[in-house]
């Protein structure tokens, strides 16, 4: 496996929507400075990139696009003055003043943000108050009443690129690759959780500072060992600001299985089965140019049926699903799949699956989505590779037969608010009677 393959993974994963990015980000903070800062004609003074763009560790289909947007000091002492909740009368306002700008697009203030809804992502806007003594923000929040804490972005940042830095570039390379590994597989994991952990690997791997992408096999298996062997807590401290970076999920399971299929990529014999393996870990994604992807389905000799969740919705997944599956037959239950999973099992044929929801902790409502792909010689031949995405019947559930050989899988989507919050895959090994 050559270095080439990590090398186009990493270019595959590439940003290719910079040029809507910055127009956006130039238009509101042009808008803003005219309101705030006396009739100022600027779409640049008093913004700071934040969240995974401005610390470059974002890839391509990325939903959320954070930025600061600094207001006079005088503003702050103004809110802080009103009557009732200050963030929240500050949000609103800011609201109407990005209104005059998109008063046909989307916009809603709470929390802590403004958020303007575009059509291929979203940006976040927080209004705050630069610290000059600390480098931090003062910035409002709308919960219990109203509330002034501070954020340090520009420590993180700094920190960031400082790691990224004396490991060679490694580390923002690692933290894309496992936002992809995260998107196919539905790793409950924010991408400042990533960043902070992958941060945490280089810090005390320091063995990998000087390593190119020839290394990276042996990286990313131990990165994922790394993730797999966290303990579950409810946060970890962000670089440079020490501020709590909160667990939106259980991930070391599905770590732990990626370095798993990590490890035997790295002990195939040929290039082909190892390509294979790296792109069960991350996705379509890995090593072949999107072209080369497309012409490949293109030339096969079944029908092309698959459908990918990645064509249809932008992906934000930030919450934990987890699906399993009922195997009986004639009516007697005798497993479940997960607990098959470690025992290196083959489903035998004519035997009943319920796929099922064990637990989601999206907030409702939300919209439940299946996936069946059937993979192998014996599916091409027939004719049934299937992979159509459809929508759950209002059970949770999805029941499917084993009807023929091959290595197949289930994946299951969570819907809300037009993105794809949550994911979950069962794999569906299935051999002869």
């Amino acid at each position: 496996m050559s270095s080439t393959h990590f090398e186009q993974f990493r270019k595959n994963l590439a940003v290719r929507v910079e040029a809507d990015i910055s127009t956006s980000y130039r238009e509101i903070t042009k808008r803003l400075n005219k309101d705030y800062w006396n009739g100022l004609e600027s779409d640049s003074q008093h913004c700071l990139q934040v969240g995974s763009y401005g610390r470059c560790t974002a890839i391509h289909g990325v939903s959320d696009l954070d930025m600061v947007f600094e207001l006079p000091a005088k503003d702050l002492e103004r809110f802080q003055k009103v009557e009732g909740n200050g963030p929240s009368q500050m949000l609103q306002e800011v609201k109407r003043c990005l209104e005059v700008r998109y008063p046909k697009t989307k916009l809603s203030g709470d929390g802590q943000v403004v958020v303007v809804e575009f059509d291929k992502f979203r940006v976040e806007v927080l209004p705050a108050f630069y610290n000059s003594d600390d480098d931090s923000y003062t910035y409002g929040d709308t919960h219990d009443g109203g509330s002034w804490p501070k954020c340090k972005p520009r420590h993180e940042i700094r920190s960031f690129n400082e790691r990224n830095k004396t490991s060679n570039r490694n580390l923002k390379r690692v933290c894309k690759m496992l936002r992809a590994w995260k998107d196919t597989h539905g790793a409950p994991m924010s991408g400042m959780l990533i960043d902070t952990l992958t941060y945490n690997f280089f810090k005390e791997n320091a063995d990998f500072d000087s390593k190119s992408y020839a290394s990276y096999p042996t990286l990313v298996k131990d990165v994922f060992a790394f993730l797999a062997n966290r303990p579950s807590q409810d946060y970890w401290l962000a670089p440079g600001s020490n501020q709590r970076v909160a667990s939106s999920g259980k991930f070391q399971r599905k770590a732990k299985k990626a370095a798993a299929k990590c490890q035997e990529a790295l002990d195939a014999d040929t290039d082909k089965k190892k390509e294979k393996l790296w792109r069960e870990v991350f996705g379509t994604r890995f090593f072949p140019a999107i072209s080369t992807e497309k012409s490949y389905q293109q030339s096969a000799t079944f029908r092309q049926t698959e459908e990918f969740i990645e064509d249809k919705l932008p992906l934000d997944i930030r919450y934990d699903l987890d699906i399993d599956c009922e195997v009986s037959l004639a009516g007697q239950n005798e497993a479940r799949i997960r607990w098959l999973e470690s025992k290196f099992f083959w489903l035998q044929l004519n035997r009943k699956l319920r796929f099922y929801v064990v637990s989601c902790d999206v907030p409702k409502p939300f919209q439940v989505l299946w996936k069946v792909r059937n993979v192998g010689q014996l599916a091409e031949n027939k004719n049934q590779i299937r992979g159509e995405i459809v929508a759950d019947e209002g059970r949770l559930e999805k029941i499917e037969w084993t009807e023929f050989q091959g290595p197949h899988f289930v994946e299951c989507y969570v819907i809300k608010d037009g993105y794809c919050v949550a994911r979950d895959r069962i794999d569906v090994p299935i051999g002869a009677h």
